[in-house]
Order: structure tokens, then sequence, then C-alpha cells
């Protein structure tokens, strides 16, 4: 199965491309320039430099939201874009679970957070949870241990929330957990005065977006049966924008 993905939703860009249990190629980029301008050259360099033909692509993932309203709309509207233009259903994956992707298979919990700006954060809370393969002998142990597989659960749906509220949470199921994510600076200092459990940080090149990650977790969707048409699909963006909310608050 091939799958073309896209990640607006924070301030990477990102584009990937997998088959089966391959990553074919990932472009992914954080300087300056808006998604407007890198989405979709990013995505014809990936075709040009691997020789892909669109029609050979079974579906196209795209990172659903939250996150920045306007990378949002983009990565959507490209999404929808290519759905229509080559027929492929889309598969929304969740932001927060791209993001909590990146730490598949640690054995602590994971809590991505993303700068939500008037002191709240987009998060979520998620831990993996070895798929039980019931091994019959040593042998057998030692193979299913070398090939462990994981399962995503999801223990607090993602939200919009203050990070006191989250790190509330995160007290209360008192294990040690891993933080990924663009909120990690800006909330790095009140992690320490609120936190009463052991965390870690995820180093450079796992604390923002990939495509590679909503590409990997669209293909687990995919299988489930988690797919729309390009018509269907609409970002979730959580909370109104700043313009709704004024225009609200003037009616």
């Amino acid at each position: 199965m091939k799958i073309l993905a896209l990640d607006s939703s924070g301030l990477v860009a990102s584009v990937a491309l997998t088959e089966d249990d391959n990553l074919i190629a990932e472009y992914t980029v954080q300087y300056k320039k808006t998604h407007s301008q890198t989405l979709l050259p990013m995505l014809d360099e990936i075709r040009n430099m691997v020789e892909l033909d669109l029609a050979t692509v079974d579906a196209i993932a795209v990172a659903a939201g939250p996150g920045s309203f306007t990378g949002l709309r983009i990565g959507s509207a490209t999404a929808k874009g290519l759905a229509f233009a080559m027929e492929k259903p889309i598969i929304p994956v969740p932001t927060l679970e791209g993001l909590a992707y990146q730490m598949y298979g640690t054995d602590g919990v994971v809590c991505p957070i993303m700068d939500a700006r008037r002191n709240q954060v987009y998060t979520g809370i998620y831990e993996f949870t070895p798929v039980d393969n019931k091994p019959g002998d040593c042998l057998e142990a030692v193979l299913t241990y070398a090939d462990s597989k994981y399962d995503m659960r999801v223990i607090q749906e993602q939200c919009a929330v203050s990070f006191d509220e989250i790190a509330e949470k995160l007290n209360g199921l008192g294990r040690r957990m891993v933080f990924v994510g663009d909120g990690i600076p800006v909330f790095r200092g009140r992690m320490k005065e609120v936190l009463k459990v052991p965390y870690t940080l995820a180093p450079a090149h796992r604390n923002r977006q990939s495509a590679a990650c909503i590409a990997v977790l669209g293909s687990v969707y995919y299988r489930q049966g988690k797919f729309v048409d390009g018509a269907e699909h609409v970002p979730e963006y959580l909370r109104l924008s700043q313009a709704e909310r004024e225009r609200a608050q003037n009616l």
C-alpha cells in the first residue's frame, strides 16, 4: 500500500511517501516561509526525485488538526485537491496522535503539546501497549520480542486546555512521561514548577510534526476503514478562530 502524506498543522511543513513498511521519501522544513510557499514545491520535488506516478498512490493521509488554522486549511485544501484529481480517499490523522506516534514503543506515557496561544496547549495523552502474541516457547519469545508491535491507546482525547490542567491529569497518572511538540520551549519552565512525576523531552529529530508518522499511522487507520472521500474531509480545529471569537463577542 502506497500512502502520500502531508502535515502543515504547525511550524513544520512536511511531505512523505511510504510503501508498505518502507519510507520512500520525506521532505520536512521549518524555516521562515509559509506553508503555501513550501508544501506543493516539496511534493513536486519528491514526485520528481522518486519518479512517482501519482496514479499508483492508494490514499492521501493528512494531519487533520488541531493546529494552526491557516496551516490546517492549506494542508486540507492540498489533500482535497489531490484526492479529487487522483480519485483517491483521504485518511484524516489527528495531529496529536501523529505527534505521539513519534515515540512509538516507549514504555512511558506520551504527552504531545502544541502551543495554542492564549495560555493554552493542544494536547492529549497516549500510551503504547504490546500486541499479545502469546509465544509458545523460548525461541518464539525471543523472535516475538525482536519483532514486537504496539497499539497506541488514547488515555486523553486531544483537546485545548491550559498546561496546568493537563499537568494535573499527568500527575494523577503517576507514571513516567515524555513530552513532544512545539509547546515544549513555551512551557518548559512551567513543567518544572507543576509536574510531580518524572518526565523527559523528545530530542530534536522527534519533537516536531512528521509526515512520515502521518503516513505510517494513516496506513493503520486505512486498514481500519478510517478514511473519507475528498468532499467529506474537513479540518478539526477544536476551538473557534480569533476572528470567529471576536465576531461572537460583538453580536
